[in-house]
């Protein structure tokens, strides 16, 4: 899910930058230390929309460095548990697909991307045995998250599932809403006979 969140730092501008407007290197660094940031607690952080306040800057002793206090909005996306996304394959590899969903990328076990048994092709594509389905990269589906990890920041990892009702390729889908309104017409036709 899209974030909007409002974060209040001191922000370290450098010696070098003193020379600048106070104002616009303390954008900069805003800017720097947290575009493309992932936390536990933020997510990943998409862009720096907006900084409200900048308070006077304060030197530390020994550093030399001055730190304003700032006060900025950040745009994040932060994945959440059971939250239902739709992207578009990346990979595909023996042992499941990548897709992207929204900034990042999720990852779908070969036994999660759909409710049969799955072989994998050298053509990269993901095959069910008894309903003849295939996943391809480039096709939009529809996924759930099941898993989040946080804990190693520079590589965070996001599983998904295509197996649930309402989830998988899109084609998939979309097949499914049609099938059921042409079984409809025979049983009417059927009740009409009697």
């Amino acid at each position: 899910m899209f974030y909007k969140v409002k974060v209040k730092d001191h922000i370290r501008v450098p010696p070098k930058a003193f020379a600048s407007d106070p104002e616009a290197a303390v954008i900069k660094y805003i800017k720097e230390e947290y575009s493309g940031h992932v936390s536990k607690d933020f997510g990943f952080v998409i862009n720096v929309l907006s900084v409200e306040n900048i308070k006077e800057g304060v030197i530390i002793p020994g550093d030399g460095a001055a730190y304003y206090e700032s006060f900025f909005e950040l745009l994040t996306f932060k994945p959440e548990l059971n939250e239902v996304l739709t992207g578009k394959i990346r990979d595909i590899t023996d042992f499941g697909a990548f897709m992207h969903i929204g900034p990042v990328e999720g990852m779908i076990h070969v036994s999660q991307s759909m409710d049969d048994f799955v072989s994998f092709s050298k053509d990269k594509v993901l095959q069910g045995r008894k309903n003849g389905r295939t996943l391809k990269i480039g096709d939009q589906c529809k996924a759930r998250i099941i898993a989040v990890s946080f804990k190693d920041l520079s590589n965070p990892k996001i599983g998904l599932t295509m197996r649930q009702e309402g989830l998988g390729k899109l084609e998939w889908l979309e097949k499914k809403t049609e099938a059921p309104a042409e079984a409809e017409k025979p049983a009417k036709k059927k009740e009409k006979e009697k």
